[in-house]
C-alpha cells in the first residue's frame, strides 16, 4: 500500500510549519525567476522575508487564467526550456490555451501525489487499471498513468473513444479499475449493456473519476451500472493536473496534498479570504513546483475546506466536492443556477436518463432556461399523457430546488450528444439571440 504516513498524518502545526517554509521559498523563487511575478510582487510590496505567517499570503494578488493566456506560451515558466521535460496545455476552446511545463522534479512530485491519492481511494499494486481519458496535451491521462505505475498497478493506456474496443479490452484483460470522466463511464456502461455480453464478464471493482463534476446521484448510477466503488479526484493543468486532492475510501471530502499545495477560500466578488468552514472560490498556491509555480491561482471552483481529521487517519484538509464554477454559474432572472443542481434533480426521476442539455436564450430582455432530457424508454414517446406528467414532475422538482420556472423538453433516447471527454452540458445562445 502506498501510504506516506509521515506526511499524511502530520498534525496541523507541523503541516502549517512546512507550508510556511515552502511558501517563503516559492515567493522568493517566483520573484527571482518569473518577471511577471517580480513586477506583481514589487507593486504589492511583498517579498519572502515579509511573510511571517500563512495569513500573510493575502497580500499577494491572485493569479488568473488570463494571466497565463496573456503570457502565452512560456512567459510564466521559471526555468529555461532545457530544464523543462514535459509540456501540457488546456484545450483552448475559448481562446489561447493555458500552457504548463514540468521539470523532472515536478513529474516526480506529480506521480507521488497521484499514487498517494489513488491508494487512499483503494487502488493497489494488484489492480489492472484501464485509463479512458484522452491522451495528448490533456493532463488527465498521463497524470493518472504515471501515478498508478508508481503505485505498482498494471496500466492499460486505452485512451477515450472506440468504446466497443475499450470494452473488449476490459473483458479480455480482466480490468479491475477504470479511470474516466463520470459521463464517459456512464456511456461505457450504456454501450456495454447494449452488446451481446453479460455484465458478469466485467471485473471492475473501482472507479477513479475526475475532470468534470459528478453529483451523488450520477455516482450512484455509475456504481449500480458497473457494480464498482466510485471515487472522485480533483486537479487542473494549471496547478499540476489530477492529484491535487482526492477521496479516500470513506468519501468524506477530497484529501488535499497540503505539502505541495496551499488552499484558500475567498469571496469571488470581493476576493476577501473567508472564515474557516465557509463556502467560496478555491485559490491554490503551488509550494514546490519548479516549471511554472503559481501564487494564489483562482480556480473558479466553488467548494469548502474541512480541517477536521478524517476517520481514515489522514489529517490534511479536505475539500468538499466542487459545487460548481463561479464562471460556469448561470444567472437566470436573478437566480444563480449551477448545472450540478439540475443534474441532481434529473438523475433522481424515474423514466428519464442521466444525459441532459441546458439551453440558455434571451427572449425580449429576459434570459430563459430550457432543460432537455432523454426518455429511458423511447417506446412511450407517443404517450402524450405520460410525457406531460413527466414534464410537470421535472418542472415542479426544478422549481423547488432552483426557485425558478424553466422549460422542460423530453426528447427521444440517444438524441443528446455523448462525450468521451468533459461533458458540455450548457448551450448558451444568448449572444446569438441578440444579433
Amino acid at each position: 500500500m502506498f501510504f506516506q504516513k509521515e506526511i499524511e498524518t502530520m498534525n496541523r502545526k507541523e503541516i502549517e510549519t512546512l507550508q510556511l517554509e515552502r511558501l517563503k521559498w516559492t515567493v522568493d523563487y517566483c520573484y527571482k525567476n518569473v518577471p511577471f511575478y517580480k513586477n506583481r510582487l514589487d507593486k504589492a510590496g511583498v517579498t519572502a522575508d515579509k511573510i511571517k505567517s500563512l495569513d500573510d499570503i493575502k497580500y499577494i494578488p491572485p493569479t488568473t487564467k488570463d494571466d497565463l493566456r496573456d503570457n502565452y506560451p512560456f512567459g510564466l515558466f521559471a526555468q529555461p526550456m532545457k530544464n523543462i521535460v514535459r509540456i501540457h496545455a488546456s484545450s483552448g476552446t475559448t481562446g489561447k490555451p493555458t500552457v504548463v511545463g514540468y521539470t523532472k522534479n515536478d513529474l516526480d512530485m506529480w506521480s507521488n501525489c497521484v499514487a498517494r491519492l489513488c491508494a487512499a481511494a483503494g487502488a493497489t499494486s494488484d489492480d489492472i487499471v484501464q485509463i479512458s481519458f484522452g491522451y495528448g496535451m490533456f493532463t488527465g491521462a498521463l497524470g493518472l498513468h504515471y501515478g498508478l505505475e508508481k503505485l505498482g498497478a498494471t496500466v492499460i493506456p486505452n485512451s477515450s473513444g472506440n468504446t466497443e474496443k475499450a470494452l473488449m479490452y476490459m473483458r479480455d484483460f480482466k480490468t479491475t479499475a477504470l479511470v474516466a470522466t463520470p459521463s464517459y463511464a456512464l456511456y461505457m456502461c450504456e454501450v456495454a449493456k447494449s452488446l451481446d455480453y453479460s455484465m458478469d464478464d466485467y471485473n471492475l471493482r473501482l472507479g477513479i473519476f475526475g475532470s468534470e463534476g459528478c453529483t451523488p446521484e450520477m455516482r450512484s448510477l455509475i456504481e449500480n451500472g458497473w457494480d464498482l466503488f466510485a471515487t472522485d479526484n480533483y486537479g487542473m493543468s494549471e496547478l499540476m493536473g489530477p492529484g491535487v486532492s482526492g477521496e479516500c475510501v470513506y468519501r468524506d471530502g477530497l484529501h488535499f496534498c497540503e505539502d505541495y499545495f496551499l488552499p484558500e477560500i475567498i469571496d469571488s466578488q470581493t476576493l476577501e479570504v473567508l472564515p474557516e468552514g465557509q463556502t467560496g472560490e478555491l485559490l491554490v498556491t503551488t509550494l514546490t513546483k519548479e516549471g511554472i509555480p503559481l501564487l494564489r491561482y483562482r480556480t473558479r471552483d466553488i467548494t469548502r475546506l474541512n480541517y477536521e481529521p478524517c476517520q481514515c487517519g489522514r489529517t490534511g484538509v479536505r475539500m468538499d466536492k466542487v459545487k460548481g464554477r463561479s464562471d460556469d454559474m448561470l444567472k437566470i432572472r436573478g437566480v444563480n443556477v449551477f448545472p450540478s443542481q439540475i443534474e441532481s434533480v434529473l438523475v433522481g426521476i424515474d423514466g428519464v436518463g442521466p444525459h441532459y442539455q441546458l439551453v440558455v436564450r434571451t427572449q425580449g430582455l429576459v434570459d430563459t432556461l430550457e432543460v432537455k432530457v432523454e426518455l429511458v424508454d423511447t417506446a412511450i414517446v407517443d404517450s402524450y399523457s405520460y410525457i406531460e406528467k413527466l414534464q410537470k414532475k421535472i418542472k415542479d422538482n426544478l422549481q423547488v430546488v432552483l426557485g425558478l420556472q424553466c422549460k422542460v423538453s423530453i426528447v427521444e433516447q440517444n438524441t443528446i450528444e455523448r462525450f468521451v471527454g468533459k461533458a458540455k452540458r450548457v448551450l448558451d445562445l444568448r449572444n446569438e439571440d441578440v444579433r
